[in-house]
């Protein structure tokens, strides 16, 4: 589109000010010195995380399944509780058009990070209250998440905080 020629000059001023990008691909703008040791598990500890966040409306969810995995293979037994609007997280059949594909890039990243944690011995449980307030069905979990009782959320969390597990909660509002 031609702009009248003050415009396209003060266009031209505005990128000549500072060097777009001013850096090239692969500069370093941040240190790499990792302050805490990196800790793994003593024998029988536990890792556990509740998340209530929503798929896809914050980072919330994918960050709490990379910090259980994390956990897992540091190891740890991790096991995840996904409830309320959590529930979303574990469902199989997102994707459009069609089941398993990306609608957007990374829209099958939490699927697939669960299915990781899964396949490397992590445990999801999934409340089915949490399905029910989405309209999820219980049949769409993805394979190997565990449906659960409503009651257990709060119980899962005595549960893990008498074995004195690191316990991880997660929400969006």
């Amino acid at each position: 589109m031609p702009f009248e020629d003050s415009i396209a000059e003060n266009i031209a001023a505005s990128l000549a000010e500072i060097p777009h990008p001013s850096l090239p691909k692969g500069s370093n703008i941040y240190g790499s010195t990792k302050i805490f040791p990196d800790f793994q598990a003593e024998p029988g500890q536990s890792y556990f995380t509740l998340v209530h966040g929503i798929a896809h409306e914050s980072s919330v969810s994918f960050v709490a399944i990379l910090q259980a995995t994390r956990a897992l293979r540091k190891g740890f037994e991790s096991a995840m509780y996904f409830y309320g609007p959590g529930a979303m997280n574990c469902i199989a059949n997102r994707g459009f058009p069609t089941t398993g594909d990306n609608a957007f890039p990374g829209e099958q990243n939490i699927n697939g990070a669960l299915e990781t944690f899964i396949a490397e011995g992590g445990t999801v449980f999934c409340c089915r209250f949490g399905l029910s307030l989405h309209g999820l069905r219980e049949e769409d979990l993805i394979a190997g998440v565990i449906p659960s009782h409503p009651l257990d959320v709060q119980d899962a969390l005595i549960y893990y905080a008498r074995k004195g597990a690191i316990i991880n909660s997660t929400y969006m509002v």
